[in-house]
């Protein structure tokens, strides 16, 4: 039997399911977008302030990563003190300003600067975002609405890339950042008109030092969420050393020139597929069963690509079906084990967001950007990630279920809020 939370004195909402899916997908694919726009545009940026080994052009990635990782930790006590909607407004606006610094920047040492500074103020976007989610819905309705969300995350890559090249057609790579400061800003607007205040007075909490170390010591202390949330990590940290090798893999490997976006959305296009397929299946098979499956297939399959790029260039065709059958697991994974990292820490909804977001990111960053350096005109390097980090996060989820996989556990919740 299933319980409903009442909320008192709770607003009603704004928006109807649908628009708030779509706000929330929007809010966290600004980092999505940050990322996978610059991809195109590495070569000119490098070019452009003289950047003279290519592996360095990867640190306009890694500084936006770094910046977007660490200040998680600094939005989520606020965003449990003051709410969600001053936090999130507060990144947006840095976001902008610093997308417009980015655009002005004279040296390579002031793009990483702002850029770094655009990931601080992004960092309110995905802390806000997935504790509006947990706000509002728990349980498997929860890993539902974050795998719909994270479908329309998955869109973008397929569209990133494609709209940096178009961008780049009309003038240089200071467009990029032009527009990713007037999507935000609209974003911004949208944000401030239709999204209505989530976090119930009864639950904020003091911004006292006790008070923060103890929300922090409540989400380190809980053995699932800390090994779902170091798992979601390292398998991020492959998909974050694809991200950085990206155009080397499609440009100097494989040749692709001006077809690269198409290949980079082929592969986004599976990820999407399989978030909106776990949205119709999480509720009748459960979060465990399936991201478990997925993972013992996302290793399996990681170790035989690395086999074969051992032997020598593995052939574009057999590369991108191997490529793809591992990044649809990866889209059957993400949403679940963020959503079973986040079930039981409800009360400290944005703390736990961000220690969340800050470990895969700085997790993730930190390996991607090791993978990234090792690149070395083969795939070994990324596929050899794939595989040791699809290993790791499958012994930190064999630690969070005392060794017993495939358990239904989790049984259907009760959303929180109605929605108009």
């Amino acid at each position: 039997m299933t319980t409903q939370k009442t909320m008192p004195q709770q607003p009603k909402m704004r928006l109807g399911r649908l628009e708030l899916i779509a706000l929330i997908a929007a809010l966290i694919a600004i980092n999505s977008i940050a990322i996978d726009i610059m991809l195109p545009g590495l070569q000119q940026i490098g070019a452009s302030l003289g950047v003279t080994d290519e592996n360095h052009r990867q640190y306009v990635i890694s500084a936006y990563l770094f910046g977007f990782g660490f200040f998680q930790l600094l939005y989520g006590p606020i965003s449990d003190r003051f709410g969600r909607r001053p936090p999130l407004l507060f990144g947006l606006a840095v976001f902008v300003v610093s997308a417009i610094g980015a655009a002005l920047s004279p040296t390579f040492a002031m793009l990483l600067a702002f850029r770094a500074l655009q990931g601080a103020g992004a960092a309110a976007t995905r802390v806000v975002a997935v504790s509006v989610v947990r706000d509002i819905f728990e349980g498997r309705q929860m890993a539902e609405v974050m795998s719909l969300v994270m479908m329309v995350f998955m869109i973008l890559p397929i569209v990133a890339p494609a709209t940096g090249q178009l961008i780049m057609l009309f003038g240089e790579w200071h467009l990029i950042f032009a527009f990713m400061a007037v999507m935000a800003f609209v974003i911004a607007l949208w944000t401030f008109f239709r999204l209505p205040e989530t976090l119930h007075p009864g639950d904020r909490r003091s911004l006292t030092l006790a008070s923060i170390v103890g929300g922090f010591g409540i989400v380190l202390s809980n053995r699932v969420a800390v090994c779902y949330t170091l798992a979601a990590s390292f398998i991020f940290g492959s998909l974050f050393g694809f991200i950085n090798s990206a155009s080397q893999i499609y440009l100097d490997i494989y040749k692709l020139g001006q077809w690269f976006p198409l290949a980079f959305a082929g592969v986004a296009a599976t990820m999407a597929l399989a978030s909106f397929i776990n949205s119709r299946l999480v509720g009748r098979f459960g979060m465990r069963r399936i991201s478990h499956s997925m993972l013992v297939a996302f290793v399996a399959i990681s170790l035989v690509w690395l086999l074969l790029s051992m032997r020598g260039i593995v052939p574009f065709p057999l590369y991108m079906a191997l490529f793809a059958a591992i990044m649809f697991c990866f889209g059957l994974i993400g949403a679940n084990f963020n959503s079973l990292a986040m079930e039981p820490l409800g009360k400290v909804a944005g703390t736990a967001s961000a220690v969340l977001g800050f470990t895969q990111t700085l997790i993730g960053a930190a390996i991607g950007a090791v993978i990234g350096q090792t690149f070395d005109g083969t795939t070994v390097p990324i596929s050899a990630g794939y595989f040791v980090l699809g290993a790791i996060g499958l012994i930190f989820v064999l630690i969070a279920e005392r060794g017993k996989l495939f358990q239904a556990q989790n049984k259907p919740a009760a959303q929180v809020i109605h929605l108009d």
